[in-house]
């Protein structure tokens, strides 16, 4: 596979160096190539780049047949191919020779369960240059660990959760690479970002930027974002190469599903309280001229002022409670146990709060971000062997946890965020012989949540199941 690195020269014209994330240029020509994010700096007395531009730089320099010295890249070839062989599934091949004709730069989009992971391994294995894989959280870093050093068979290296260990193939954390990527960024030829969508953040950008890694692969079942900055994915990762969404795979590739909105009603005594509280808010909110989702944090400062900003956000909470958490849906919810009582369910809740109460309802195991990984471990090992046939989470299972024998969801409770559900979903498709999944969604009616369960369910999965 051809990639934009350096070739040695006996007489080199430039010096490329990797400094604190960045990449140093001297003895650029004048006039030389254009390239984006090149500039002269004073201070050093040459021109600078972030490291993420040394694909770039080095493209321009053999096109224009400048010779150049490299001392900036510091990894090496993976020597170490797969000793552990799937066969790939054809659309696993394609996103991989997309990827590959993109020149190893891109986004691949598939579904919770369509094996990311593998695609990802394909690329790695293609592009033979030392790799570091980036994931959002520690239990994920622990399965790409598992995966990895499964399929490879060499030591893997780790870095986040108090761990610092590097190796050819290494596996750390969005937050760890925004720390360290300025030590680690040349360490790589190959970067893979699990659950890219989580890139574009303000901190996680500046990783990304420091990172010279000429292949890379984003991996992302919903690259898009609510506040637009998907968009760079294309400057830090390269563009979409490959598309695959749930309609397209289910039945072949993942569990044959449906998903069925239930409507519950709030008690005459709920609907009044409601609606009262409801009315306070929206007053307080029209008095300072506060438009919601944007003024939320001005909503937030003035209810600490006076007497009307502390009821205000006390009505906020308590019209929302009764949305969310109604007694109603929890009344439904007691029925759908008892009619899936043979299967493995997820309960999915927008709070902490709300998942402790099913937890204590229903006497079932809970996952919330203050449960302890080992304790997290062994509850869903539990729901894997039938030890327990419900485990309820807020939004800690929302992204990445490899569950495949849930095939049941409920969500009792959620943002209108479109990720959110169809990650929801993704998390019950997981083939099995002769499985079929179902998703039920709890909506409190004439509330704010019948407007994000529109909002939400603006996806082709939900599209061709009403």
């Amino acid at each position: 596979m051809r990639s934009a690195e350096v070739v040695l020269c006996a007489s080199p014209m430039v010096s490329l160096s990797f400094v604190a994330g960045t990449l140093e240029v001297r003895g650029w020509p004048d006039p030389g190539p254009a390239v984006s994010g090149l500039v002269w700096d004073p201070r050093s007395q040459c021109h600078r780049a972030a490291a993420s531009a040394f694909s770039a730089v080095v493209r321009a320099l053999m096109h224009a047949g400048i010779p150049f010295e490299d001392h900036a890249r510091r990894y090496g070839d993976l020597s170490t191919p797969p000793r552990a062989h799937r066969e790939p599934r054809p659309f696993q091949l394609e996103a991989l020779e997309a990827w590959r004709r993109a020149g190893g730069r891109g986004v691949v989009v598939l579904p919770t369960g369509a094996g990311k992971t593998h695609v990802a391994e394909l690329a790695i294995d293609l592009a033979r240059r030392d790799a570091l894989v980036v994931a959002p959280t520690l239990d994920l870093v622990r399965q790409w660990h598992e995966q990895l050093g499964s399929t490879f068979r060499v030591p893997v290296g780790v870095v986040g959760g108090g761990d610092y260990e590097l190796h050819p193939l290494t596996v750390t954390t969005y937050d760890s690479a925004y720390l360290h990527m300025e030590n680690l960024g040349a360490r790589f030829g190959t970067v893979v970002f699990d659950e890219c969508h989580h890139l574009p953040s303000p901190s996680y950008v500046l990783a990304a930027r420091a990172c010279l890694a000429p292949f890379r692969l984003g991996l992302t079942a919903t690259p898009e974002r609510g506040d637009g900055r998907d968009a760079l994915l294309t400057e830090l990762i390269g563009p979409v190469v490959y598309r695959k969404d749930i309609v397209e795979l289910s039945g072949d590739y993942l569990a044959e599903y449906e998903t069925e909105r239930i409507t519950v009603d709030l008690s005459p005594e709920e609907r009044a309280e409601h609606d009262a509280e409801r009315s306070i808010y929206i007053a307080f909110l029209r008095a300072n001229d506060i438009r919601m989702p944007a003024g939320w944090s001005r909503f937030v400062s003035l209810s600490c002022r006076g007497t009307d900003g502390p009821r205000a956000m006390t009505a906020y909470c308590r019209q929302r409670q009764l949305a969310l958490a109604a007694p109603g849906k929890l009344d439904y919810l007691d029925h759908l146990l008892w009619v899936h009582r043979d299967g493995r369910a997820l309960v999915f809740t927008n709070d902490n709060a709300t998942a402790y109460t099913v937890s204590r309802r229903f006497l079932v195991p809970v996952i919330t971000h203050q449960t302890k990984i080992r304790e997290r471990t062994a509850i869903l090992k539990g729901l894997a062997d039938g030890t327990y046939g419900v485990v309820v989470t807020s939004r800690v299972l929302n992204e990445g946890v490899d569950i495949p024998d849930a095939n049941v969801a409920i969500v009792l409770s959620g943002t209108s965020s479109v990720r959110e559900h169809v990650q929801r979903l993704g998390r019950i498709l997981r083939k099995r012989e002769g499985k079929r999944a179902v998703l039920y969604e709890l909506v409190t009616a004439n509330t704010s949540e019948t407007s994000s369960s529109d909002r939400r369910r603006d996806h082709s999965a939900y599209r061709s199941n009403p």
